[in-house]
């Protein structure tokens, strides 16, 4: 019987549109590993701090594709 309600619920849940899975999706993952706020806080922290270094020239920028060269160059060597 369990199976039966977990096949309507799929079937269900593949009609649904694509923003109210996500909806779906994260209150899931929300439930599973719950949102730690003092985290969250801190990584604000350091993402406005780095934002800041960049906005006042602090530090240097490096090209995405750069960096994936530079590493497997590093891994093949």
């Amino acid at each position: 019987m369990l199976v039966l309600k977990q096949e309507q619920l799929f079937d269900e849940i593949d009609i649904l549109p694509i923003d109210l899975k996500t909806k779906i999706v994260d209150k899931i993952l929300a439930s599973i590993t719950p949102v730690n706020t003092s985290i969250d806080e801190l990584w604000i922290k350091e993402v406005n701090k780095r934002k800041n270094d960049i906005e006042m020239n602090n530090v240097s920028l490096v090209d995405g594709d750069e960096v994936f060269k530079k590493i497997s160059q590093r891994l093949n060597s």
